[in-house]
């Protein structure tokens, strides 16, 4: 049964036009999300270690914090590298008993993918996935400007499409 509002096309109708919600802007509107609107509604906290902290204060303060990796970064916070949770177990699998009193700078990531805040999301998101990790830097006029997850991508392009799906199911309703 056709909604009530619906009319079929008569001959007079112009059958090339569209309406806003079927054009191809719209459709690919969330491909214009940048990297900086993502930081807006997350924040821009960073968890940075040095590259002498032990594995273990490392491990105290993934738990603490409840994420899966930090920055390594120098006195003055330029980047120097990354290291995440599957680092950590994996040094620990080839060291057993002997990985927490090592240092960072023996298992950090040194060359490290990043972003820049102008990045699209699904640029960051295809790169994230090709290069199999899950966390990635944001680095904007030289500095460290945040880090963003593949699970903060997902929650961000989730909550789009849920604004998306509302916004029309108001224009059908009225």
């Amino acid at each position: 049964m056709a909604p009530t509002s619906y009319q079929p096309p008569t001959r007079g109708d112009k059958t090339d036009t569209s309406t806003h919600s079927q054009s191809v802007e719209s459709n690919l509107s969330h491909s214009q999300t940048t990297v900086a609107k993502l930081l807006a509604g997350k924040g821009d906290a960073v968890f940075a270690v040095r590259p002498n902290d032990t594995i273990h204060s490392v491990v105290n303060t993934l738990s603490e914090k409840r994420i899966g990796a930090v920055v390594v970064t120098d006195q003055n916070g330029t980047l120097q590298g990354i290291l995440s949770e599957r680092d950590i177990v994996r040094r620990m699998a080839d060291t057993p008993g002997q990985t927490l009193p090592q240092s960072v700078e023996d298992l950090m990531t040194r060359e490290v993918k990043t972003c820049s805040p102008d990045d699209l999301l699904n640029d960051v998101l295809k790169t994230m996935t090709e290069g199999r990790f899950r966390h990635m830097p944001v680095v904007g006029d030289g500095k460290l400007r945040g880090v963003i997850t593949i699970g903060d991508v997902v929650h961000f392009r989730l909550k789009e499409l849920e604004y998306e799906a509302l916004r029309m199911k108001q224009m059908i309703v009225g």
